[in-house]
């Protein structure tokens, strides 16, 4: 044990920390631990920012405006609105379509935006057959993981593993080297789900209305306001009946005039009937109050608060967004987006009180109160995904024959190894903006931006790791307690490694730690390193018992209302399976 061993592992020991913990973004993350290892002098500079020239990193950045281009063309929603019809034929017709159309578009495009695309479909879907989303949402997100190991583009995942060998002085991964065990995998898993799985899956979500959903009905009530109010004549902001008690004013019935999503500098007056959201304590503070009468009581649903200028809408906050880890208040929500937020799904809790001091989470569904003209701002602010009603966007479809051809010009050109698949996915990315598939604005919008810097960050760390020697330390730990067994012991044990880490923290992150320490396993026994890294290639994408583990997972975590409990109890027997067949099959397929 050398001081850059003990600093690099320090190093990695943080880093899993503030993974698995989110203390802090895992972008963040990635580059303060790159940040450490270059003040300390374990790399250099040019070690350190080579993440960002990386193959993986340019692939991966080309990669997401190659899917942009798909998605601009209309190439791909053609495909979601068909699926909102197979379901008329059934639901098992229904679900075995979708779920097999989403394992194909995993397989070359990035699967966020395909969830993101057949979110609000499905769930119209949901609501016009009577059947509960919870039902269709988690087997069509573990689908999309299903397809996305199938090739080397996939995931990016599949591209950061195979640059980390060809850095390593080894043969990168060919763009269909995965399939024949990602087949197997998407078999089995689809069997499962459709035997097994979904029959599993809890009834979570119903068919109401909005306010239904969010059972929001106990927390709404219509008080007026007497002439002698401490609360009249003050704005909104200042009037004791919303400081004092923390309620929220939804709208205003004034003579004539209703004032919906009320500003916080609207004067109120005597006889305002407000529609106020409290829960019971604070309607009990609100009868001891002078100067306030009740309303009768009334089943309030959607229409209640829609009105012709005003909508209500269930929205996803999505885990690119600049929203994640602030607050309703700190991002100036109501003025950003002139609207309200009435009640948040987060993290398998519905709250409705105390709203704009809640940290936001990836995956949290906002129940929002907005004006009509400004529901397209809201959804071009790239948030979030609207999944309340589908988007109505004019897609260049005269385009989208030209996009797929693109697309289909990259994967053969990888295929046939005419040009390593970085250059052909950036001619690809080139070819789409120069043809007009796609705008420069909307190609630059298209990037996780997050997991460039992500990748970027944990490549010096898998740098250091190999450098310092600590990978070979680590691996010769591993050697010594399971090395004995064989090296098929050792793929099921880097299998098992990389899956239990991929649950809690994110999945490029897990496989830039273990390649290296795979890579020098191999080295020390002498066996080609390819069956090991398989072994955490596939692993990292294959995340089913956490709604954490996984983009899409947490994407839909919300919407269908699941409880975390879902995804251990549904996604567990998967896991296993996944194990033992990696174990079985990766050393057949990818002899030593």
């Amino acid at each position: 044990m050398t001081a850059e061993i003990g600093i690099v592992l320090a190093a990695l020991a943080l880093a899993v920390f503030l993974f698995v913990t989110e203390k802090l973004r895992v972008d963040v993350v990635a580059l303060l631990v790159m940040a450490l290892l270059l003040v300390s002098g374990i790399i250099t500079p040019s070690q350190g920012l080579s993440g960002f020239s990386n193959a993986a990193t340019l692939t991966v950045g080309a990669m997401f405006v190659l899917s942009a281009g798909l998605f601009k063309t209309g190439a791909v929603s053609f495909l979601g609105e068909l699926t909102g019809r197979v379901f008329k034929s059934g639901f098992w017709f229904g679900i075995i379509v979708v779920m097999l159309i989403v394992g194909v578009l995993s397989a070359f495009i990035n699967n966020t935006p395909v969830i993101a695309i057949f979110l609000p479909i499905l769930l119209g879907v949901a609501r016009e057959n009577g059947i509960s989303a919870s039902k269709i949402l988690m087997p069509v997100s573990f689908a999309s993981m299903f397809g996305g190991v199938c090739t080397l583009i996939g995931t990016s995942t599949n591209i950061l593993v195979s640059s980390i060998a060809q850095e390593s002085g080894l043969r990168p991964f060919t763009m269909f080297e995965f399939t024949p065990l990602g087949l197997i995998m998407f078999v089995v898993g689809t069997a499962y789900m459709l035997i097994f799985g979904i029959r599993l899956i809890p009834e979570r979500r119903g068919s109401g209305d909005l306010v239904e959903d969010f059972s929001l009905n106990e927390y709404l009530t219509e008080v007026v306001l007497q002439p002698d109010s401490i609360s009249v004549g003050k704005h909104i902001r200042e009037a004791p009946l919303v400081k004092d008690l923390e309620l929220s004013i939804v709208k205003i019935e004034r003579d004539d005039k209703v004032i919906q999503v009320p500003s916080p500098n609207e004067i109120l007056r005597a006889f305002d009937v407000l529609l106020v959201r409290c829960d019971i304590e604070q309607i009990r503070s609100l009868q001891e109050q002078e100067g306030v009468l009740f309303k009768a009581q009334n089943k309030w649903g959607d229409e209640t608060i829609t009105s012709a200028d005003y909508r209500l809408i269930e929205a996803v906050l999505l885990p690119t967004s600049r929203l994640v880890g602030s607050t309703l208040m700190r991002s100036n929500f109501r003025e950003r987006f002139d609207a309200t937020v009435l009640a948040i799904r987060h993290k398998g809790r519905l709250l409705r009180q105390k709203l704009s001091d809640t940290e936001l989470s990836a995956g949290d569904v906002l129940l929002v109160e907005i004006k009509q003209d400004r529901i397209p701002n809201f959804r071009r602010s790239g948030d979030f995904i609207i999944t309340s009603e589908m988007e109505r966007t004019e897609f260049r479809r005269n385009k989208a024959l030209l996009a797929i051809a693109i697309v289909a010009a990259v994967v053969l050109g990888a295929t046939f190894e005419l040009a390593p698949i970085v250059v052909t996915a950036i001619l690809g990315a080139i070819g789409l903006i120069l043809l007009g598939c796609i705008s420069v604005e909307e190609a630059y919008e298209a990037i996780e931006w997050k997991i460039i810097f992500l990748l970027a960050g944990v490549l010096s760390l898998g740098v250091a790791l190999e450098q310092s020697g600590a990978a070979a330390l680590l691996s010769s730990n591993i050697l010594k307690y399971v090395g004995v067994w064989g090296p098929i012991a050792l793929v099921s044990a880097f299998y098992l490694l990389t899956s239990i880490l991929t649950e809690t923290m994110s999945n490029n992150a897990t496989a830039a730690l273990l390649a290296p320490i795979a890579i020098a396993t191999a080295k020390t026994l002498e066996l080609d390193a390819t069956p090991f890294l398989m072994a955490i290639t596939f692993a990292a994408s294959a995340s089913f018992m956490t709604p954490v583990g996984y983009q899409t997972n947490t994407m839909i975590y919300g919407p269908g209302q699941y409880k975390f409990v879902d995804f251990v109890k549904i996604g567990s027997p998967l896991n296993l399976m996944f194990w033992i067949i990696a174990t079985i099959a990766i050393p057949v397929i990818w002899p030593f």
